[in-house]
């Protein structure tokens, strides 16, 4: 998807313009994949912007840091007051930011020893994730591509390199037709899309892999379960079959980017979207992140400071 262009981007405690923000191409980040991110959507409340549920996304940055044995050179409430100066600053009444730590110049082999962290965070006006249409349901395809193993590569941390995995299985289901793709973990169960987790609802109950199948342990994933524990809906996380999806009564997608997404089809298998308990869901998910249903305020940090 193009970006649109903002105004700054914070660059190691600092604002800069969009166009300066740049690192030097030997950087140990963009030969390795040594890096962690986040993404975390503002969104326009009563009270003006506010972000969805920054500290748990901050909270996973430094999670990820850990297990790649990075040392962040700012803390939380640096990196806090630093995302929403730069909302602020840019203008954004509703916007996507990315917070992205690598490691930059300083020495160049698979050791990264001596290479500094460095740290930015970027924001731009970002819409429907998986499309216009993505409301009325997407088209997902079975990867022939298997997601990483976490015995592998840490599935738990939201690093960079490993979205190699991803972007190969989501050209693959672009190429072919479809919105986007499912990949499989190493033992043939679901495990997640490119970049969002996956439910069924099977009966009265709501499915979702867990983390040892090699879905990331996703905060969108966490809020739909506390939305939905709060309609009354149980819910599972379980290892599911390719099977399963096909014969899902409702199917969606959630993830930061994405949102709450109803899926229209599974290999071309209909499914029909959205469905009853998927509408109930994103109606949740829409009120929550504005701010409309007060039990779910916590999870705002205003961009005025309130």
């Amino acid at each position: 998807m193009a970006l649109t262009e903002a105004d700054h981007i914070w660059m190691d405690g600092e604002l800069v313009p969009w166009q300066d923000a740049r690192i030097h191409v030997l950087s140990h980040g963009l030969h390795y994949g040594t890096g962690v991110f986040e993404g975390v959507r503002a969104y326009s409340t009563s009270d003006g912007p506010a972000l969805f549920r920054l500290e748990e996304h901050l909270d996973r940055l430094f999670r990820s840091a850990k297990m790649l044995r990075m040392v962040l050179p700012h803390s939380k409430a640096e990196l806090r007051a630093a995302t929403l100066e730069l909302v602020r600053a840019n203008g954004h009444r509703s916007c996507y930011v990315r917070q992205l730590a690598h490691l930059g110049y300083g020495t160049m082999g698979i050791d990264p020893t001596g290479a500094a962290v460095q740290v930015s965070i970027s924001s731009w006006e970002w819409g429907a994730y998986l499309g216009d249409d993505a409301e009325h349901g997407v088209r997902l395809m079975t990867s022939s591509w298997r997601r990483n193993d976490p015995a592998v590569v840490p599935t738990a941390a939201k690093a960079t390199g490993p979205y190699l995995n991803s972007m190969l299985a989501k050209l693959e289901a672009r190429e072919a037709g479809f919105d986007e793709a499912v990949l499989l973990s190493t033992d043939g169960h679901v495990s997640e899309c490119s970049g969002e987790n996956i439910f069924i609802r099977r009966g009265d109950v709501l499915l979702t892999p867990p983390s040892s199948a090699g879905a990331l342990e996703g905060i969108t994933q966490d809020t739909v379960a506390t939305l939905a524990a709060d309609l009354g809906f149980e819910l599972r996380r379980e290892n599911l079959l390719r099977s399963d999806l096909y014969a899902a009564d409702e199917m969606f997608l959630c993830g930061t980017a994405a949102e709450v997404t109803p899926v229209r089809s599974m290999d071309n298998r209909e499914i029909g979207a959205p469905g009853p308990v998927t509408s109930k869901i994103r109606d949740a998910f829409h009120a929550a992140v504005t701010g409309a249903d007060e039990r779910y305020r916590h999870w705002l940090t205003f961009v005025g400071g309130r």
